[in-house]
């Protein structure tokens, strides 16, 4: 049994590591987790695994498999994807260069479900795709995620909305029966983990124009999610468009973004030039 003085010490901890909150209401979620790994580790306590934990290592990034939610599927919440080119590369890319990298981010990538998606429905539904170069990274806090988006090997449920055509045009079935998608779009998207709320660990990501952060801020506080959105900002190129979960709102975190309404979908748009209210808004 976990005593109510573990879980608020662990789910400390676990907070102040990944911004994630499960200190309210989740007792049995918490529980039931920390006591796998217990066993697994065969260290026969909370006081013992607590301090495998906080050694550092492998088990950290373990038990953040098993507290994060990585099931998806390809082409969720598609009406984004359909704004994505009918409204928000048109908008882009209105006098720009066409030298200029287009750069997409997807955060959570979980096992690469997103990103990917993004890569089929940017060939199959953008004219202009073969005059552009588009870079599409997937990040996540979760290395044992990353890697399995890196296989590229998904089963029928993660493929249950796509049309059977794009399956059989961008994937092969394995001997297994699962389907791995193909090797030219597995090179078309680059893996990268990454703590949304570890400013100094997303440094190197920086200039992207466009943001998918869809359902991943509902596990987070009103600080974390504060700090998200400000490491977010930093993150995007002026003018650069995010997209949330159908759920989510930016407007009721921070005054950083613009909202935009598009005939498919609202989305958050970073200034092309910071206002005074939005620099004291970011401070």
């Amino acid at each position: 049994m976990i005593s109510d003085g573990e879980r608020k010490r662990f789910c400390d901890y676990f907070y102040q590591q990944t911004g994630m909150s499960f200190i309210d209401g989740k007792p049995y979620y918490v529980d039931k987790r920390l006591e796998e790994r217990i066993d697994a580790t065969r260290t026969g306590s909370f006081a013992a695994y607590f301090s495998l934990l906080c050694a550092g290592g492998a088990e950290l990034q373990r038990l953040i498999s098993r507290f994060t939610v990585n099931e998806t599927y390809f082409f969720r919440e598609d009406y984004q994807l359909a704004c994505l080119t009918s409204d928000l590369l048109p908008a882009l890319l209105a006098g720009r260069s066409a030298e200029r990298p287009i750069r997409i981010w997807s955060i959570p990538c979980s096992t690469g479900e997103e990103p990917y998606s993004l890569a089929i429905w940017l060939l199959e539904n953008f004219p202009g795709i073969d005059n552009h170069d588009i870079e599409i990274t997937g990040s996540d806090i979760d290395a044992a995620a990353l890697d399995a988006a890196a296989a590229g090997v998904f089963g029928a449920r993660a493929l249950q909305r796509l049309p059977q055509a794009l399956v059989e045009r961008y994937f092969a079935r394995e001997s297994d029966g699962a389907w791995r998608i193909i090797a030219d779009l597995r090179g078309s998207v680059s893996f990268t983990r990454v703590n949304l709320i570890d400013r100094a660990g997303l440094a190197l990501h920086r200039g992207f124009d466009v943001v998918f952060c869809r359902n991943l801020l509902i596990y987070f506080d009103d600080a974390s999610r504060q700090i998200a959105a400000e490491n977010l900002h930093e993150a995007m190129a002026p003018g650069g468009f995010l997209c949330l979960g159908h759920s989510e709102s930016m407007s009721r975190i921070s005054a950083l973004f613009t909202v935009r309404r598009f005939p498919g979908a609202i989305v958050y748009q970073k200034p092309s030039r910071p206002t005074a209210s939005r620099q004291e808004a970011g401070r």
